[in-house]
């Protein structure tokens, strides 16, 4: 299954999908995404109904962040001082899914 890296969207394709074929989807996609104000991420492009219909999956590029609370304020780890960091470097990380365990053994 060919997979190629077009107009940075990550398309994974169907043998019997050109390149340039992959290209195009590519493009129309592109257009109907900025038009609703989104950006296309990834997309999946399949043969189906023995070779009469192409079947296209399309994903949102998602820029998920990690948002911490330090002293009260929620913030990037970037935009944190040193006294801000120097907080989070000392933090112990606690084992959920062992206290939740204890408890219902309880």
């Amino acid at each position: 299954m060919p997979s190629w890296e077009i107009y940075s969207v990550k398309v994974t394709a169907d043998e019997g999908i050109s390149y340039e074929e992959a290209m195009h989807y590519v493009h129309e996609e592109q257009l109907l995404w900025k038009e609703r104000g989104k950006v296309l991420g990834r997309m999946e492009i399949r043969i189906i109904n023995d070779g009469l219909d192409v079947e296209i999956k399309t994903y949102e590029r998602s820029p998920i962040r990690r948002v911490r609370r330090i002293t009260g304020y929620l913030s990037t780890v970037d935009r944190f001082n040193d006294a801000k960091r120097a907080e989070l470097a000392d933090r112990v990380a606690h084992e959920y899914r062992e206290a939740l365990t204890d408890n219902i053994r309880g």
